[in-house]
Protein backbone atom coordinates (compact mmCIF):
# COMPACT_ATOMS: atom_id res chain seq x y z
CA UNK A 1 0.00 0.00 0.00
CA UNK A 2 2.92 2.36 1.05
CA UNK A 3 4.27 2.61 -2.66
CA UNK A 4 0.71 3.05 -4.37
CA UNK A 5 0.91 6.00 -2.36
CA UNK A 6 4.31 7.06 -3.47
CA UNK A 7 3.39 6.46 -7.19
CA UNK A 8 0.15 8.42 -7.11
CA UNK A 9 1.63 11.17 -5.03
CA UNK A 10 4.68 11.58 -7.25
CA UNK A 11 2.39 11.21 -10.94
CA UNK A 12 -0.38 13.20 -9.83
CA UNK A 13 0.02 15.12 -6.63
CA UNK A 14 3.56 16.38 -6.46
CA UNK A 15 4.43 16.16 -10.08
CA UNK A 16 7.67 17.22 -10.96
CA UNK A 17 6.79 19.85 -13.40
CA UNK A 18 3.21 21.17 -12.16
CA UNK A 19 3.33 21.43 -8.46
CA UNK A 20 7.21 21.64 -8.15
CA UNK A 21 8.30 23.54 -10.98
CA UNK A 22 11.57 20.98 -11.55
CA UNK A 23 12.20 20.12 -15.55
CA UNK A 24 10.31 23.49 -16.97
CA UNK A 25 12.95 23.70 -19.75
CA UNK A 26 12.94 20.96 -21.72
CA UNK A 27 8.76 20.75 -20.62
CA UNK A 28 8.53 23.80 -22.67
CA UNK A 29 11.23 22.84 -24.97
CA UNK A 30 10.42 19.50 -26.38
CA UNK A 31 6.76 19.71 -26.08
CA UNK A 32 5.57 20.91 -29.74
CA UNK A 33 5.80 17.63 -31.02
CA UNK A 34 3.77 14.24 -29.17
CA UNK A 35 6.81 12.17 -30.71
CA UNK A 36 9.31 14.20 -29.35
CA UNK A 37 7.86 14.38 -26.11
CA UNK A 38 7.46 10.80 -25.95
CA UNK A 39 11.11 10.11 -26.40
CA UNK A 40 12.51 12.89 -23.54
CA UNK A 41 10.24 10.88 -21.51
CA UNK A 42 11.72 7.82 -21.59
CA UNK A 43 14.92 9.30 -21.95
CA UNK A 44 14.53 11.01 -18.37
CA UNK A 45 12.80 7.97 -16.93
CA UNK A 46 15.66 5.97 -18.06
CA UNK A 47 18.48 8.79 -16.78
CA UNK A 48 16.50 9.86 -13.86
CA UNK A 49 16.14 6.02 -12.44
CA UNK A 50 19.54 5.21 -13.35
CA UNK A 51 20.79 8.50 -11.74
CA UNK A 52 18.59 7.75 -8.42
CA UNK A 53 20.33 4.08 -8.39
CA UNK A 54 24.12 5.48 -8.75
CA UNK A 55 23.99 8.93 -6.32
CA UNK A 56 21.62 7.39 -3.83
CA UNK A 57 24.35 4.33 -3.49
CA UNK A 58 27.29 6.99 -3.64
CA UNK A 59 25.51 8.84 -0.87
CA UNK A 60 24.58 5.90 1.18
CA UNK A 61 28.01 3.84 0.92
CA UNK A 62 30.77 6.99 0.06
CA UNK A 63 29.92 10.05 1.42
CA UNK A 64 27.89 9.28 4.34
CA UNK A 65 30.57 6.86 5.83
CA UNK A 66 33.78 9.46 5.04
CA UNK A 67 31.99 12.48 5.91
CA UNK A 68 31.54 13.83 2.85
CA UNK A 69 28.16 15.02 2.84
CA UNK A 70 28.87 18.61 1.56
CA UNK A 71 29.71 16.93 -2.19
CA UNK A 72 26.73 15.64 -2.69
CA UNK A 73 25.73 17.98 -4.77
CA UNK A 74 28.57 18.34 -7.49
CA UNK A 75 28.71 14.48 -6.96
CA UNK A 76 25.74 14.21 -7.74
CA UNK A 77 25.80 16.46 -11.25
CA UNK A 78 28.91 14.60 -12.47
CA UNK A 79 27.26 11.18 -12.07
CA UNK A 80 24.05 12.68 -13.93
CA UNK A 81 26.31 13.48 -16.73
CA UNK A 82 28.00 10.64 -17.26
CA UNK A 83 25.15 8.75 -17.06
CA UNK A 84 23.57 11.46 -20.09
CA UNK A 85 27.01 10.90 -21.95
CA UNK A 86 26.36 7.24 -22.05
CA UNK A 87 22.74 7.26 -22.65
CA UNK A 88 23.51 9.87 -26.06
CA UNK A 89 26.20 7.15 -27.68
CA UNK A 90 23.50 4.36 -26.82
CA UNK A 91 20.58 6.67 -29.03
CA UNK A 92 22.89 7.86 -31.70
CA UNK A 93 23.89 3.70 -32.32
CA UNK A 94 20.38 2.29 -31.85
CA UNK A 95 18.02 5.30 -32.77
CA UNK A 96 19.51 7.92 -34.96
CA UNK A 97 15.95 9.59 -35.68
CA UNK A 98 15.07 9.72 -31.86
CA UNK A 99 18.93 11.26 -31.29
CA UNK A 100 18.60 13.97 -34.26
CA UNK A 101 14.84 14.90 -32.83
CA UNK A 102 15.55 15.52 -29.70
CA UNK A 103 19.07 17.50 -31.17
CA UNK A 104 20.02 20.34 -28.58
CA UNK A 105 17.20 18.76 -25.47
CA UNK A 106 19.50 15.87 -25.20
CA UNK A 107 22.47 17.30 -23.65
CA UNK A 108 19.78 19.04 -21.74
CA UNK A 109 19.04 16.50 -19.36
CA UNK A 110 22.46 16.67 -17.51
CA UNK A 111 20.94 19.89 -16.57
CA UNK A 112 17.53 19.51 -15.43
CA UNK A 113 16.85 19.97 -12.79
CA UNK A 114 14.55 17.62 -12.16
CA UNK A 115 16.86 14.88 -12.83
CA UNK A 116 19.13 16.64 -9.85
CA UNK A 117 16.11 17.58 -7.86
CA UNK A 118 15.17 13.72 -7.40
CA UNK A 119 18.19 12.11 -6.86
CA UNK A 120 18.31 14.85 -3.76
CA UNK A 121 15.08 14.12 -2.89
CA UNK A 122 15.15 10.97 -2.02
CA UNK A 123 17.75 11.64 0.37
CA UNK A 124 16.28 14.70 1.39
CA UNK A 125 12.98 12.14 2.23
CA UNK A 126 14.90 9.42 3.70
CA UNK A 127 13.73 6.49 1.62
CA UNK A 128 15.55 3.08 1.07
CA UNK A 129 16.70 1.87 -2.02
CA UNK A 130 13.31 0.17 -3.54
CA UNK A 131 11.19 2.91 -2.40
CA UNK A 132 13.85 5.54 -4.23
CA UNK A 133 13.60 3.61 -7.25
CA UNK A 134 9.52 3.05 -6.74
CA UNK A 135 9.63 7.26 -6.47
CA UNK A 136 11.86 7.76 -9.02
CA UNK A 137 10.52 5.93 -11.85
CA UNK A 138 6.40 7.34 -10.64
CA UNK A 139 8.12 10.87 -10.82
CA UNK A 140 9.94 10.39 -14.38
CA UNK A 141 6.46 8.62 -15.55
CA UNK A 142 4.52 11.81 -14.01
CA UNK A 143 7.14 13.82 -16.00
CA UNK A 144 6.35 11.94 -19.32
CA UNK A 145 2.73 12.49 -18.80
CA UNK A 146 2.60 16.00 -17.72
CA UNK A 147 4.81 16.37 -21.27
CA UNK A 148 2.53 14.25 -23.65
CA UNK A 149 -0.32 15.87 -22.52
CA UNK A 150 1.14 19.37 -22.82
CA UNK A 151 2.79 18.34 -26.18
CA UNK A 152 -0.95 16.63 -27.67
CA UNK A 153 -2.53 20.41 -26.33
CA UNK A 154 0.46 22.22 -28.34
CA UNK A 155 0.16 20.76 -31.52
CA UNK A 156 -3.99 21.41 -31.16
CA UNK A 157 -2.79 24.94 -30.84
CA UNK A 158 -1.11 25.04 -33.43
CA UNK A 159 -3.58 24.37 -35.50
CA UNK A 160 -5.97 27.25 -33.86
CA UNK A 161 -6.27 30.74 -34.49
CA UNK A 162 -4.47 31.91 -31.76
CA UNK A 163 -4.08 35.74 -31.13
CA UNK A 164 -0.69 37.40 -32.68
CA UNK A 165 0.54 38.31 -29.17
CA UNK A 166 -0.31 35.11 -27.72
CA UNK A 167 1.43 32.75 -30.01
CA UNK A 168 4.29 30.82 -29.42
CA UNK A 169 5.26 30.72 -25.45
CA UNK A 170 2.56 33.12 -24.12
CA UNK A 171 0.31 30.75 -25.03
CA UNK A 172 2.22 27.89 -24.14
CA UNK A 173 2.58 29.47 -20.64
CA UNK A 174 -1.25 29.99 -19.85
CA UNK A 175 -1.18 26.17 -20.57
CA UNK A 176 0.60 24.90 -18.66
CA UNK A 177 -0.97 27.18 -15.62
CA UNK A 178 -3.88 25.34 -16.76
CA UNK A 179 -2.67 22.15 -16.82
CA UNK A 180 -0.84 22.99 -13.63
CA UNK A 181 -4.64 23.38 -12.20
CA UNK A 182 -5.60 20.85 -13.52
CA UNK A 183 -3.68 18.63 -11.66
CA UNK A 184 -4.11 20.35 -8.61
CA UNK A 185 -7.72 18.91 -8.26
CA UNK A 186 -5.52 15.50 -7.27
CA UNK A 187 -4.26 16.82 -4.18
CA UNK A 188 -6.75 15.64 -1.97
CA UNK A 189 -6.01 12.13 -3.32
CA UNK A 190 -3.30 10.79 -0.85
Amino acid sequence: MEYIIIIISAIFVNNIVLAQFLGICPFLGVSTKTETAIGMGASVLFVMTLATIVTYLVQVYVLFPLNLAFLQTISFILIIAALVQMLEIILKKVSPPLYQALGIYLPLITTNCAVLGVAILVIKKDLNLMESVVFTVATALGFALALVIFSGIREQLALADVPKGMKGIPIALVTAGILALAFMGFAGLV
